[in-house]
């Protein structure tokens, strides 16, 4: 891009971007200079010349321009991992809507500097003899502890410092007066910190399945002739998908290319890691939220210096600085944490492509429910599509009773379990087998209401309601407010408050209840806040430590416990009643998943869905295990109201400290597209189409009014025109007390 200015960051580090300098850019050079160019400018007042990285290209002047330095010349041969991290903060920028800085915090790796770990060895360096009438003499002259150091190493040429100076109680000035005669030495050697603590023989390598090893030969062949592309697995749970990852990742490494494996949750590292461990050994490691400073820090150091080949972690990963990338694999892609709720709100598969560009690598989509897009995409060309129908962990697809609540009720039963549901528990307890419940609910309550006059209780500063915890307390998730529980309505007065209560700690309550012989074990949010939660849990369930697994949404994604024979889903539909265009998609992909969690072992499953619409689609489809028929179903609905992906959709976020500015900014803003829509349209050409503006789905967070607006067309590149056109316009604005984000095909509503 040509400009005439430059904005550049002189400290790459992540804590000190937030500081751009702006530079003249040279006439002879300004063809030559981009985003992620390292350059040498004067700097200071004494125009000292140092190396800065270009973040931005502008004709905008920020300051007076004969006070405005120039750039010296461009750094020759500086093409590295820094400036590819810089050229993808200006793409994330670009494309979906940020400022740069956010940008570059977004995908620089936090390197603030954390204390190095040393390992200390006392060596001996004269031989044995003498040292015994060293220790002959010390002992004479009743020089105790070099008697006892000299003592011990007599008997081993080497000692642990930490011994030395801890159990033999040796002081620093004796080490260090035997040091200067040269009797011992103190040897020091860095050392990274390791956050994977798994123990274990390496496995062999499973043999592949003729459909398995047709994916990896063609994606390596591929590769080797420099097709590189995106692929998408579509395999049905328990077809060995994670085989699949694994043979390529092998073939990767030998060619000396490093490998990213995502995974939508921490809660699916434990598993994951384990195999990957078994089979690569220490060259894998892992990066999630998890890790102390320390650990993060020395896994990017360790990525940096080729110390390892594979990284497994959450959208974050992503980011690992590797210098040579070849694989970017991302498992159950069809999750909604691939996409970041913070500006820039970037979707992970979409940045994947954009790395693998950059390197020349491929990148590998893998989920038993795709999501619409990629699987759209694979319909249409762009991505090449592999499928896998056989079950290769053992077993067939579990057996699927759906049951309709409403005849339930009818029939007297007020409990959350069904009797299908009671009668399967009881004959797993018999038989020594496993089950898992799983509930798309938090907490141990949902809204508190009064049953006589309808109040909901709300937080005052969120049009949100309170939920109810254990310790009588009235809690907000969004903004932490918390007040007591209480007694009486304080509208009517009424004592018939109470809370909804469908939390899975309510679920583990009633299940002891109902079979007090049963170990339960619950996993939500509550019970995982601890570094170690997640493998304590899983390993404890997968060691049959427990009869029944309760938990949320993380329970039911890619864990294989071949114990387990019935998967129970209680309150299948409350996913429906989101008021979202991807409700079905979601709603499909969950019931599959946890059904999918059935039958892995060589015992056959079955699965129990409780509902209050049997006849939805996407409920039928999911009993059926039926993508393809989902698909046709839900691409339809898609195709006729134009939502992603048969079009795209950009929703135009703006928070306000006053409520009316929010609203007049968003019509504002909204009638400015609208006006030049008309425009398009008498020109003959395809017209964008403006949603809104309205009050946000939950109007007000944190005493901040939320207002939205949405805008969709058939191609992306007309809503980052509209985006740019924007941003233009808040810039001349200068706005102080609201602001406005951009989501690009948003996942959940604002």
């Amino acid at each position: 891009m040509e400009g005439k200015y430059a904005n550049i960051i002189v400290d790459i580090s992540h804590e000190k971007v937030d500081r751009p300098f702006q530079y003249k850019i040279p006439e002879p050079l300004r063809e030559k200079i981009g985003a992620g160019s390292c350059v040498r400018v004067p700097f200071g007042a004494g125009n000292k010349e140092i190396k800065g990285y270009v973040i931005e290209i502008t004709d905008r002047a920020e300051f007076d321009t004969e006070k405005l330095k120039e750039i010296s010349a461009i750094e020759e041969g500086a093409v590295s991992a820094r400036a590819n991290a810089i050229r993808l903060a200006w793409w994330m920028k670009t494309t979906y809507g940020s400022t740069m800085i956010n940008a570059l915090k977004t995908v620089l790796p936090v390197k603030k500097e954390t204390k190095r770990l040393e390992k200390k060895t006392v060596k001996r360096l004269v031989d044995k003899s003498e040292a015994v009438l060293l220790c002959e003499q010390a002992k004479a002259k009743r020089q105790t502890a070099r008697y006892r150091l000299l003592k011990e190493l007599t008997e081993a040429e080497e000692l642990p410092f930490a011994l030395v100076s801890g159990k033999l109680h040796i002081s620093s000035s004796t080490i260090t007066a035997m040091e200067k005669q040269k009797i011992i030495e103190v040897q020091r050697e860095n050392y990274y910190r390791n956050p994977v603590k798994i123990k274990g023989q390496q496995t062999e390598k499973k043999r592949l399945s003729p459909g398995q090893q047709n994916i990896v030969d063609t994606v390596l062949s591929d590769y080797e002739k420099g097709n590189t592309g995106t692929y998408l697995i579509h395999g049905i749970t328990g077809s060995g998908k994670t085989e699949v990852y694994m043979g390529m990742i092998e073939g990767m490494v030998q060619k000396k290319k490093a490998c990213i494996v995502l995974i939508p949750e921490i809660a699916l590292t434990y598993q994951t890691l384990l195999r990957f461990y078994k089979r690569f050994g220490d060259r894998v490691s892992v990066m999630n939220s998890t890790l102390s400073k320390g650990e993060r820090f020395d896994q990017f150091e360790r990525a940096e210096k080729g110390d390892i080949d594979v990284i497994i972690g959450p959208r974050s990963a992503l980011f690992t600085p590797f210098q040579r990338i070849g694989l970017i694999l991302i498992d159950e892609e069809h999750e909604g944490s691939y996409k970041s709720e913070t500006m820039p709100k970037y979707h992970a598969r979409e940045t994947a492509e954009e790395i693998a560009r950059m390197h020349g690598a491929s990148v590998v989509l893998g989920s038993a429910t795709p999501s619409m897009e990629a699987y759209y995409r694979a319909r249409h060309g762009e991505y090449r599509l592999f499928t896998l129908k056989e079950r290769l962990t053992g077993g067939t697809l579990p057996a699927v009773h759906t049951v309709d609540l409403r005849e339930e009720l009818k029939s007297g039963n007020r409990s959350i379990f069904s009797v299908k549901l009671k009668e399967l528990l009881q004959e797993r307890l018999e038989r020594k087998e496993q089950s898992m419940l799983f509930l798309n609910r938090r907490g141990y309550a949902g809204f508190v209401s009064c049953r006589a006059c309808g109040l909901v209780m709300k937080c005052p500063h969120c049009d949100i309601s309170l939920s109810e915890h254990k310790g009588g307390r009235l809690v907000c998730h969004y903004c932490g407010y918390e007040q007591p529980s209480v007694k009486q309505c304080p509208s009517c007065g009424s004592k018939y408050i109470l809370g909804f209560r469908a939390g899975t700690e309510q679920v583990e309550e009633l299940l002891k209840k109902e079979f007090p012989e049963a170990r339960v074990l619950r996993m939500d949010a509550d019970t995982t806040r601890k570094k170690e939660s997640y493998e304590e849990i899983l390993s404890a369930f997968a060691n049959q430590e427990a009869d029944i697994l309760v938990g949320t949404q993380m329970i039911v994604k890619g864990h294989d416990f071949p114990n387990v024979t019935l998967v129970g889903i209680l309150a299948a539909d409350l996913s429906l009643a989101a008021n979202d265009y991807r409700a079905g998609e979601r709603t499909f992909q969950l019931l599959t998943q946890a059904a999918g969690r059935a039958g892995r072992g060589e015992l056959p499953g079955e699965v129990v869905i409780q509902t209050y619409q049997p006849g939805h689609y996407s409920i039928i489809h999911a009993a059926n295990q039926d993508y393809e028929a989902f698909y046709e179903a839900e691409e339809a609905y898609r195709e006729m109201l134009l939502y992603p992906p048969a079009a795209h959709m950009m929703a135009v976020q703006i928070t306000a400290a006053e409520e009316n500015r929010g609203e007049k900014l968003a019509e504002m803003l909204s009638e400015k597209i609208k006006a030049e829509q008309k425009n398009i349209a008498e020109e003959g050409e395809a017209k964008a189409a403006v949603i809104g503006p309205a009050k946000a789905g939950i109007g007000r967070i944190n005493d901040m009014f939320r207002y939205v607006f949405y805008v969709k067309a058939r191609q992306y590149t007309q809503l980052i025109r509209i985006k740019d056109e924007l941003e233009e316009v808040l810039f001349d604005m200068q706005l102080k007390r609201e602001t406005v984000q951009f989501d690009f095909d948003p996942i959940h509503a604002f």
